[in-house]
């Protein structure tokens, strides 16, 4: 055990963050910076429609910061999401719930091996969510379910798309608008996962448990607001908090160059634009670079989002 698990842990590494490239970033199932301006403001009761569509692209970077010699993605994606607001009150809030599906395709090389491969990605359900609105102020709470739908194969992270596990993430998003139409927006996550006991270091090794760790997240924006435009900056921020764990044992910095526990860290910026026409309809464009990265992809992620009442 002791020969094999410097390749284990390197090939966890590469299975736990391979999912950055999807829809539903990496080994959190989230696409960190999805949401930006107004993201605590959910809309009056009614049904909508989201579509977030873009490119990402980065390089693997180790505890240190430094990049990993042939460790790189490339992905286009596209998640669809369907909001329900409803009339009905709980303590005050319109209660709603969604759903996000995201499609991916995606390349990967690794180990000196590439391969591309498209598909569904992991589904997010969201079945309670409130929110809130006070002159000024908008907030809203809720609970993702990261559910494993997205393709997935087993000892082969170059093909796999899906973390292959359940996590669980209670949010909460603020808005703060003022007369003067300066806008500061925050939405705060935290990311519980379930272990992926179908994890294998290769195609034909036996099935293993590896528990990425939980993470602590936040998308946020500030600008402001022009007529129909607005303009201003928008990022994110991601912390992992605990560790890593193969077999229920910690993975040590010392099987590679990984910080202990091989937790992961990114902040995210850049500028972002968005338009609001008179029915409601809004065109979001940003750009987000990567830095302070590491133990996972870095790079840059370029988007468009579409916001749309049915």
């Amino acid at each position: 055990m002791r020969k094999t698990r410097p390749i284990i842990t390197a090939l966890a590494l590469a299975m736990s963050l391979c999912g950055a490239v999807q829809a539903k970033e990496g080994g959190d199932q989230y696409p960190n910076g999805a949401e930006n301006w107004m993201a605590g403001a959910v809309p009056p009761p009614g049904d909508y429609f989201i579509n977030y569509a873009g490119y990402y692209n980065g390089n693997l970077r180790d505890g240190h910061g430094d990049e990993v010699d042939d460790a790189n993605v490339s992905a286009w994606f596209d998640a669809l999401r369907y909001i329900k607001v409803t009339d009905h009150r709980i303590l005050g809030a319109n209660w709603g719930w969604h759903v996000i599906v995201p499609l991916v395709h995606q390349r990967i090389e690794l180990g000196g091996g590439s391969d591309t491969e498209s598909g569904l990605g992991d589904i997010t359900l969201n079945p309670f969510i409130l929110s809130w609105h006070s002159e000024n102020w908008h907030w809203a709470t809720g609970l993702d379910i990261n559910m494993p739908t997205g393709v997935y194969h087993a000892g082969e992270p170059r093909r796999s798309i899906g973390a292959h596990y359940w996590s669980f993430e209670p949010l909460l998003a603020i808005t703060y608008l003022s007369d003067t139409g300066w806008e500061a927006s925050a939405k705060f996550m935290y990311n519980i996962k379930t272990s992926n006991t179908g994890f294998k270091p290769a195609p034909d090794a036996p099935s293993m448990d590896y528990h990425s760790g939980d993470e602590f997240h936040t998308d946020f924006a500030l600008g402001r607001h022009a007529g129909p435009w607005t303009f201003g900056v928008s990022g994110y921020y991601l912390q992992q908090t605990t560790d890593d764990e193969l077999e229920g044992e910690p993975i040590s910095s010392t099987l590679g160059p990984w910080s202990e526990g091989r937790k992961g860290r990114v902040l995210a910026f850049g500028p972002s634009v968005n338009y609001a026409s008179k029915g409601g309809t809004q065109f979001i464009a940003q750009w987000q670079h990567e830095t302070l990265v590491e133990n996972r992809f870095g790079g840059d992620k370029f988007w468009l989002k579409l916001i749309m009442p049915l």
